[in-house]
């Protein structure tokens, strides 16, 4: 109360006011209709102090205000503002949102197929677009006074990654950056790096949810909270949260009442009780159906949800679940309200390409308040989705992954149906970062008093480990930044290379690498000093110790050495045998759990055949398959073998001999023990040692005899410090060789890419060639790939489906590899270029080895993709979508995607391509024109 002051603190306070009121911030608060949260107000101020800001909050907390105060800045001081995102779809979210605010006049967008306005004060576009008007040295660049690069935290994105630090090491040091992030738990660190490329810049970390979150796991008819108390809701509460004892006992019991199949009890009584059981078991607790789920929470109140299902089939099948259940979550004026904005938006799609989109399916859906989401959907499908969710107008989404990343849609609930996912190599668990994105959604400011996560049960679930994943907020940022081609020419280009190595070591990843080495280094130093005491431990009066137990090392190492050879030409030896018997030798099986008499019924030697997986044909040797004398069939193994093995009978095996047969095995058994039962095996002698005739094992043995600590009295004493001393200096030359590994490691790549680019006459010393001039045109995976091609004159003679054709191949990379199946391609001249250009990859691909630059290292060229030329062919040939897409086996929003980016690979060449005698840069243009159309071109997001 203001009453309640004394003159002096009244009069400071109306100071403050009147300061605050002179300040950009305060026009700036009164837009909105809610007051800033502390970290908003802090960014602000930071901001308009003149510093650059490093943002890290969970999602949905409201740091993009942050973003939108820097373009409140700009617009006041008569400079310009880019705002950056790093996908299409938040790039058009973000322009509707200033537009609406700022007017078209004074906002552009920038996105690669879109451009609107790119003259405007304030432009929104994708980082790429930005790194691209750097090297470009675009006159776009003079008067920017901000660059807002809203989700930073992408650039530990293996694929794309380094656009974002190529960006903030090149942009010029006028320009204020502001830095937006999820929350990640090395945000310091960032920020460290930020200070040192781009000055003066402030880290404001915020780990409070602006609404609470409740963790809960819903398994058959009862939702149980995860935490007993939940006090922090899921922020960083000094609070101690423990997992719900209910749900401890109940996973307990369930995994306790696993049926186990391998139980041998027998009885009819046993397996009905066990059956009984089951019974029981389930009808106390199952996994719900999707239906279910959905009816369950909209009974609770926790509609609108998000479920996420790692799988795009899965969203699709779990819509159609829901309509075959019945599902209805509008009324009528909702369905009538949901068409009227359908039937607006998709407006400008030919009728007779809605039947092949699945629209009116889609349509039914969509009016029953139910929609999936993933990236094979038509964007403006995916568009409408996004809309009507917002609006309420769709209150059940099953979304993939892609979701979380960004879009604006943020939900009461989120519900995960497993906790693992296909990470593309294999199915893996969900890692706390992604469970901290994915339930991030849930939550709506200014709408809901809390949201919620749901996890459904699954068998053999651990609450603990769920616990783990909702309770740690360990997300670090890494840097995946890695030289390029094009970006090696550009630099060049621009600063030469001793100025571009220099550059490149500012990088994040650098900074990160020579952060990791400060603790190595200083391990080193503990080790050296280790190493002194074991010296002293070592020490002996007589002579030099460490001479001497290097001797008696040489000489340990001697003999494993000939050791294992012995044992290699054993193993060799016993191979060879095997290979040599044949279908009715008896012979003895020395060892395993088999041993004893056996006849051979197939060598088990591949005769051009493969063992089960191509490209392995028998790694492990022959493995024959034998009758014991107990009438056991089994295969067996190079181990059961560790001699050689000679047969020692022959028996005829009947045709009629049947292995699956009990009788047959017993019938053929007997017969074996009659045969040669009665022999004895002869029992395999070993052989003179390979050391007693060594002469260098003679001579290491005399020379330590002969050495003056071989007579000590506390000679083992000082051999077991020896022995120290000797695991702890090869530990530390392990580490000092790590240290040289992580040391200037991105400028090591640097010279070996610039070397190569020398070797292919891109770079003449500091001198970009006409032939680089052309690369630093080119941005892209496959940037060398193409430039070949065009300084080979590949694609000259091409008509423009053709050449979109070829072009494909340098954008397209297949979901799943299918090698078994040839893609389909043009004929003619298309199919004679692709070729080609998997000729030029090959040559490419093996001098890149000879530069020791490797593509497991996220360097180099990957082979092109043919998979989607017949397609772009087709496409471009003007022909229709069902049969394109029919034909592709691809879904809609697949085909646009991979479209606008061979579109964009297209524009690239058409600048890039030689401006005479040449016909590429033309039908290039003429390609673009030619794919863009129909689904391509209405779809606004690509």
């Amino acid at each position: 109360m203001t009453e309640d002051l004394t003159p002096a603190e009244a009069y400071a306070a109306a100071r403050a006011r009147n300061a605050e009121q002179a300040t950009a911030l305060a026009p700036f608060r009164e837009m909105y209709d809610f007051g800033l949260d502390p970290f908003q107000i802090e960014a602000c101020q930071a901001l308009e102090a003149g510093k650059g800001v490093l943002v890290a909050a969970p999602t949905g907390s409201g740091k993009t205000i942050v973003g939108e105060f820097a373009v409140h800045l700009a617009l006041q001081q008569g400079r310009k503002c880019f705002y950056t995102t790093p996908i299409k779809a938040l790039s058009n979210q973000k322009y509707a949102d200033l537009v609406k605010r700022y007017g078209h006049e004074k906002v552009g967008l920038l996105t690669g197929d879109n451009s609107v306005n790119g003259d405007a004060p304030i432009v929104v576009m994708t980082t790429e677009v930005l790194r691209n008007m750097l090297y470009a040295g675009s006159q776009a660049l003079s008067g920017l006074g901000y660059v807002v690069m809203d989700e930073v935290h992408y650039l530990s994105d293996r694929f794309r990654g380094a656009v974002w630090e190529e960006v903030i090491i090149h942009l010029p040091e006028s320009v204020t950056l502001v830095s937006l992030s999820a929350t990640v738990s090395n945000a310091e660190e960032f920020g460290d790096w930020l200070d040192t490329v781009r000055g003066d810049t402030e880290v404001i970390v915020s780990e409070s949810r602006p609404v609470p979150l409740w963790q809960h796991v819903l398994a058959g008819r009862r939702m149980y909270d995860l935490f007993e108390e939940e006090t922090d809701h899921g922020g960083r509460g000094a609070s101690r949260r423990e997992v719900n004892p209910d749900l401890l006992r109940l996973a307990r019991t369930e995994n306790s009442r696993t049926y186990n199949p391998r139980d041998r009890r027998r009885g009819k009584m046993v397996r009905e009780a066990d059956r009984e059981r089951e019974r029981r078991q389930r009808s106390r607790i199952w996994t719900p159906g999707r239906p279910e789920v959905i009816e369950r929470l909209d009974a609770e109140g926790l509609l609108p949800a998000i479920t996420f299902i790692f799988s795009r089939a899965g969203c699709e099948s779990a819509v159609q679940q829901c309509l075959y259940a019945g599902l209805r979550l509008n009324d009528d004026e909702g369905r009538a309200r949901v068409r009227e904005i359908v039937e607006e938006r998709t407006a400008a799609i030919p009728t007779e390409d809605l039947h092949v989109l699945g629209y009116y399916e889609w349509l039914e859906a969509l009016e029953r308040g139910i929609a999936a989401h993933h990236a094979g959907m038509l964007p403006t499908f995916k568009e409408v989705v996004e809309e009507l969710f917002v609006r309420g107008l769709v209150k059940a989404v099953f979304a993939t992954e892609t979701l979380a990343l960004g879009i604006n849609m943020p939900a009461r609930s989120v519900v995960l149906e497993k906790l693992v996912k296909w990470n593309g190599e294999q199915h893996a668990d969900i890692t706390p970062g992604e469970y901290t994105q994915l339930t991030g959604r849930a939550g709506r400011r200014g709408i809901d008093v809390e949201g919620h996560a749901v996890v459904l049960w699954q068998r053999g679930m651990d609450p603990g480990h769920l616990a783990g994943l909702a309770g740690t907020r360990t997300y670090p940022l890494r840097s995946s930044f890695k030289p390029s081609y094009n970006m090696a020419v550009n630099l060049v280009d621009q600063f030469g290379r001793h100025r571009s190595r220099e550059l490149l070591e500012t990088s994040f990843a650098q900074f990160q690498a020579d952060r990791s080495v400060v603790g190595i280094s200083r391990q080193v130093q503990r080790n050296e000093e280790g190493l002194e005491g074991y010296r002293e431990g070592m020490t002996c009066h007589l002579g030099d110790f460490e001479e001497y137990a290097r001797l008696r090392r040489e000489l340990k190492d001697r003999e494993t050495e000939l050791a294992r050879q012995g044992a290699a030409q054993r193993r060799a030896q016993a191979a060879a045998s095997l290979e040599r018997l044949k279908p009715g030798d008896v012979i003895h099986v020395p060892t395993g759990k088999f041993a004893g008499l056996a006849l051979v019924l197939d060598p088990g030697v591949p005769a051009g055949r493969t063992n089960g997986h191509r490209g392995f044909e028998h790694h492990d040797g022959p493995r024959p398959l034998v009758l014991t004398a107990e009438r056991q069939v089994k295969r067996l193994a190079s181990i059961d073998f560790p001699v050689p093995v000679e047969p020692l009978e022959r028996m005829r095996i009947p045709r009629s001999f049947n292995p699956r047969s009990p009788q047959s095995r017993r019938d053929l058994a007997s017969a074996l023990r009659s045969k040669a039962g009665h022999i004895n095996p002869e029992r395999h002698r070993k052989g003179r040692s390979a050391a007693a005739d060594d002469r260098e094992i003679a001579r290491l043995r005399t020379e330590i005899r002969a050495h003056p600590c071989h007579g000590c009295d506390e000679r083992e004493d000082h051999a077991r410090w020896a022995e120290r001393y000797h695991r702890l200096q090869r530990d530390t030359k392990q580490l000092e060789r790590r240290i040289e590994g992580r040391t200037n490691t991105i400028a090591r790549t640097f010279d070996r890419i610039v070397a190569l680019l020398t070797e292919l006459d891109y770079l003449r010393g500091d001198d970009v060639t006409d032939n680089g001039k052309r690369l630093a045109r080119l941005y892209g995976e496959l940037d060398l790939l193409a430039s070949e091609c065009l300084r080979e004159g590949v694609w000259e003679g091409l008509n423009p489906a053709e050449l979109a054709a070829c072009v494909s191949a340098l954008v397209y990379e297949a979901r799943q590899s299918d090698d078994a199946v040839a893609p389909k391609l043009p004929t003619g001249r298309a199919k004679a270029a692709l070729g080609e250009m998997v000729r030029i990859w090959g040559r490419l691909d093996a001098l890149e080895e000879e530069f020791k630059l490797h593509q497991t290292e996220g360097v180099g060229q990957r082979e092109p993709d043919l998979g989607f030329a017949w397609a772009a062919y087709q496409w471009a040939s003007d022909k229709g979508l069902d049969e394109v897409l029919r034909e592709a086996e691809m879904p809609a929003g697949d085909f646009v995607r991979w479209c606008k980016q061979v579109i964009d690979v297209l524009g690239q060449i058409a600048a890039a391509a030689p401006k005479e005698n040449s016909t590429v840069a033309k039908n290039a243009r003429k390609a673009v024109d030619s794919l863009l159309r129909g689904v391509v071109a209405y779809s606004s997001v690509g």
